[in-house]
């Protein structure tokens, strides 16, 4: 029987997410709080990325794997959409979002995450 997901070594790729959740969340709550006008769609962006963050690490820690696999399939076509487009359209993206520029600001840890959960996913099966 394979291993669940959110076992072993999943256990810290569900805490490297639920690290980025709450930081994500945070700032965005943030942000939407004293500078919504400033850059809404950065903002509400950071706030999206939040929640999938939130989502995927719910799903991988408890062997949810088809909702994994959506958050982190969505969190990986996240990071390229925005982080090209925010190369891209840089007067759109006025501030940083955790997607911009496929994560820099993070180390690029958003690009490299759900990549590594969509491995853990399948090395799981």
């Amino acid at each position: 029987m394979a291993d669940r997901v959110g076992r072993g070594p999943g256990r810290l790729l569900v805490a490297v997410y639920a690290v980025f959740a709450l930081a994500a969340s945070s700032r965005a709550v943030l942000q939407l709080a004293t500078r919504f006008d400033e850059a809404p769609v950065a903002y509400l962006l950071s706030a999206l990325a939040a929640a999938v963050y939130l989502v995927a690490a719910f799903a991988l820690a408890r062997d949810l794997r088809r909702t994994a696999l959506y958050a982190c399939a969505f969190e990986l076509v996240g990071v390229l959409v925005v982080g090209t487009l925010s190369l891209v359209l840089t007067e759109a993206f006025p501030d940083q979002t955790v997607w911009s520029t496929y994560g820099s600001g993070y180390g690029f840890v958003p690009l490299v995450l759900p990549v590594l959960g969509l491995l853990r996913l399948r090395t799981t099966r």
